[in-house]
């Protein structure tokens, strides 16, 4: 979308648009943010079923589909960039992944409406894939934060990330009664020349049914950093088309079929490039060009039932299918190239059920997930002639990768005060590659492995007063993460200076989760501490086996492995509060410190280092004005980090991404707002980083934009 038709596209809102409107005052729908004297009780999704954040016995966070309307975050790592625990690092500005904890890449996991979206084809590290989901298609998102395996299997280490995709509004609409809505939403920011459009459509009948269709189409331009100007090849273009439909079956039965797509087009990794800027030291890549297209899709049915029999009280089946598609391209400085990519198919199914008897309500049931996967990967030499046909690609070729899960969930009132729940799961793992490179002959070889793991955990909420506004909390949890497909077949660029080969003698990693902590929900405030403290065994990290290349640019790359080398604890404090004041302000802050280290063995001796890229010592603060009516607010976020100087030996490597002793520390501030102008117009504005600060996230390979200013416009028919 260039700016011409933004422009257009932004006089027929106005014209569509009522040109006035009555001064009677009305909240939007969906709306539990604005002022209304006490705070509505928070529930989220960490248990496979709907809890009170204030009784739950673990740490969680709620994203709601106000603040996701009214901040429009780009992605969805950046929509939990305020949260605490979380540290958003980017490669590129449309490849984010949240480190959560001090944990990333495939030790963090997401669920959309009750679906596993990791697949085994996730590295190590930072990877992108948390970027492929639109967040313009959500509802709300939840963060739990600590160990999930019980319930969710492998993968949920850090914390896991629950996502709601938007439904139509037919439960809402009057029985029977044909109705349709539509949206159209246009956000611009100068500090990336961006334009983004949103379209959305809903017809159904009240009670009986509903169809959401939506649209997103999204044009990045290069960023304007601060001190360093224009970062030229930053920009890149992505749409995402999603689609919901809700059928009341009976008093007893729902039935939904949703789909989901979303491709990104040619987004570059600056940072290995000669387009690359220097931050405080920071080196330059060679690469001539480094860039991705990318292209996933959803697609499930999900039978609910409610209320069913004296043994069931609740059901749930889904059937889901995912792809995940990923082309790769890389120039390097001498003309020579490579083409790699892979294709992955996921089918997976998932039974929970929910029996409220009086030894406790007992959640149990079982899911499982197959990935098939096609690899490849083509070099070419400098003057664009055939140099080879890789025997893989980034990841084995024909592989397989296959997990199920058994597991059972009770919580049980042992006092009218304190409530213990339990957990217990089963999980089975198997693998089978078809084709891979060995990393010592060169040669072509296969592999197939199985990996089992038992995981339990224990957790207790104690209410400290009796109208239990106040309670403490604590738990001990164990999780697990089976080896995957990258993992045991890796082949490709790891760090900037690191190429990571096949590894195929692991076994998964081990945690052990201590927490404790206090919440408080007390008229107006709200209050949370926690203090948690995780053993790690057998982590698999990535080891240099002796053998280096080097480059046509002389330059020298270093061959690494996986191997369950290490062990180590990672220990953290996460504060929030929050205060809603009758006037319609909501002042709210949170503060993060954590550390982690790792004791490696590299075949002859043991050695300490930091885990990489853990995050500095963070605060967020921030305030929100809204009216009474609802129709006008006014927001201030700041946000302070430190320097991020605990540097693995990794991260002091990684010169292209962090600057040599650290990321410097940054101090933010962005102000918003918004008006209601009619009930079917909305306008919003924002001043982003006020301050103009030159900074970017621990670990990211570009900066972030400097001063920007960004305007939104909404209708609603």
């Amino acid at each position: 979308m260039n700016l011409t038709l933004a422009k257009k596209l932004f006089v027929f809102l106005l014209i569509i648009s009522p040109v006035s409107y009555a001064q009677e005052e009305f909240l939007p729908a969906n709306n539990a943010d604005f002022a209304s004297g006490t705070l509505e009780p928070l529930l989220v999704s960490g248990s496979r079923d709907e809890v009170e954040v204030l009784k739950a016995p673990f740490s969680a966070h709620k994203i709601s589909q106000v603040e996701l309307d009214q901040k429009s975050p780009r992605t969805l790592p950046e929509a939990l960039n305020t949260l605490p625990g979380v540290l958003v690092q980017k490669t590129s500005n449309g490849q984010g992944s949240p480190f959560i904890r001090g944990f990333t890449g495939y030790r963090t996991l997401a669920v959309i409406d009750g679906i596993r979206y990791n697949n085994s084809i996730y590295r190590d590290g930072p990877n992108e894939y948390f970027s492929l989901i639109d967040p313009y298609s959500l509802e709300s998102i939840e963060l739990v934060q600590g160990p999930g395996s019980v319930l969710h299997g492998s993968d949920a280490i850090g914390g896991t990330l629950f996502l709601k995709t938007r439904s139509s509004e037919y439960l809402n609409e009057e029985s029977g009664k044909v109705y349709n809505h539509g949206s159209q939403s246009y956000l611009y920011s100068s500090g990336e020349n961006s334009h983004i459009a949103r379209t959305t459509a809903e017809v159904g009948v009240g009670e009986k049914w509903g169809l959401l269709l939506g649209y997103s189409y999204k044009e990045f331009g290069d960023s304007e950093a601060a001190g360093i100007g224009t970062q030229p090849y930053t920009g890149y273009d992505e749409y995402a088309f999603d689609a919901r439909f809700d059928y009341s079956i009976s008093d007893l039965w729902t039935l939904t079929v949703a789909h989901q797509t979303l491709a990104q087009d040619s987004v570059p990794r600056t940072h290995s490039t000669i387009f690359a800027k220097s931050f405080s030291g920071s080196s330059i890549g060679s690469d001539i060009r480094r860039e991705k297209d990318q292209h996933r899709t959803l697609t499930y049915a999900k039978l609910t039932g409610r209320e069913l029999n004296t043994w069931v009280d609740e059901v749930a089946f889904t059937l889901s299918y995912q792809t995940s598609d990923e082309d790769g391209e890389r120039i390097r400085s001498s003309g020579a190239s490579e083409i790699e990519g892979f294709e992955v198919g996921t089918i997976g199914l998932d039974l929970q059920l929910t029996s409220n008897t009086s030894w406790g309500d007992f959640t149990y049931g079982f899911d499982f997930y197959h990935d098939s996967i096609d690899s490849s990967r083509t070099d070419y030499n400098a003057d664009g002639s055939l140099d080879q046909i890789r025997i893989q690609g980034p990841v084995g070729d024909d592989a397989t990768y296959s997990q199920l899960g058994i597991f059972l969930q009770n919580r049980y009132d042992l006092t009218p005060r304190l409530e213990l729940t339990s957990g217990i799961r089963y999980s089975h793992a198997s693998v089978d590659i078809g084709t891979l490179e060995d990393p010592t002959t060169g040669l072509a070889t296969l592999y197939s492995d199985d990996f089992d793991s038992v995981v339990g955990s224990l957790r207790a909420s104690y209410a400290l007063n009796q109208d239990q506004t106040w309670r403490l909390w604590a738990g001990i949890s164990q999780a697990f993460r089976a080896p995957n497909v990258a993992d045991l077949s890796r082949f490709g660029a790891s760090r900037s200076n690191e190429f990571e080969v096949a590894s195929t003698e692991l076994d998964p990693e081990k945690f052990l989760t201590y927490e404790i902590g206090t919440k408080a929900e007390i008229n107006n405030l709200s209050l949370g501490a926690t203090y948690y403290y995780t053993h790690i065994s057998d982590y698999i990290s990535s080891s240099p086996t002796g053998a280096t290349i080097t480059e046509a640019d002389g330059s020298t790359t270093i061959i690494v492995n996986k191997t369950n080398s290490s062990e180590g604890y990672v220990q953290g404090v996460e504060l929030d509060a929050a205060y809603q004041f009758e006037t319609g302000i909501n002042v709210y802050g949170n503060f993060t410190w954590l550390e982690g280290e790792l004791n490696a063995f590299d075949g002859t001796t043991f050695s300490d280092d930091h885990i990489s890229r853990i995050q500095p010592i963070n605060v967020n603060l921030g305030a929100k004005w809204t009216r009474a009516d609802g129709r006008l607010w006014v927001g201030i976020d700041t946000q302070f980090v430190a320097k991020a100087d605990k540097l693995s030996e990794g991260d002091r490597s990684d010169t292209q991404r962090i600057p040599p002793g650290g990321t410097p520390g940054y101090a933010l501030v962005d102000i918003y707002s918004g008006y209601r102008i009619s009930e079917n117009f909305t306008a919003t504005a924002s001043l982003d980083n006020v301050l103009d600060t030159a900074y970017r996230a621990h670990g990211s390979g570009t900066n972030e934009p400097g001063f920007g200013v960004s305007l939104g416009v909404k209708a609603e028919f």
